[in-house]
């Protein structure tokens, strides 16, 4: 059975979305994987869907939701690092990224953001196929 993960930031238009596609890109074995963001947003930023485009990661069917459009409870629930309190949604297990969030900046932050979660959602996933979580 697959653990549920809901990936939480502000906007879900850059960290969290790219952490969904990376976790579905890697870990559609063990992952169910959602996303969403506490505040509205009218795009996936552009950059975040290059830089995922790079790795061979399509954004197409990406686009930003809120907590209501993914289901109540998940196994896991990762913050990113958003520096805001997340309503509470149901989980056995929760952690913060402390991501820092590259919008604004260059093509180069948003790569060292991706390759950033790239490495944690590989860990997250081998943490789980070795049922540390």
């Amino acid at each position: 059975m697959k653990s549920k993960v809901a990936f939480i930031c502000v906007h879900n238009s850059c960290r969290s979305q790219m952490a969904e596609g990376l976790a579905r890109h890697l870990g559609s074995d063990v992952l169910e994987s959602y996303s969403a963001g506490t505040e509205e947003y009218i795009e996936v930023k552009p950059l975040a869907v290059e830089v995922m485009e790079e790795i061979g990661i399509s954004m197409d069917s990406h686009y930003p939701k809120l907590l209501t459009a993914i289901p109540d409870e998940v196994d896991i629930l990762i913050t990113m690092g958003c520096e805001v309190i997340c309503p509470f949604i149901p989980s056995k297990h929760q952690e913060d990224w402390g991501l820092t969030d590259p919008s604004g900046g260059t093509i180069e932050d948003f790569r060292e953001t991706r390759d950033l979660i790239e490495e944690k959602v590989k860990v997250l996933i081998r943490r789980l196929k070795d049922n540390e979580i």
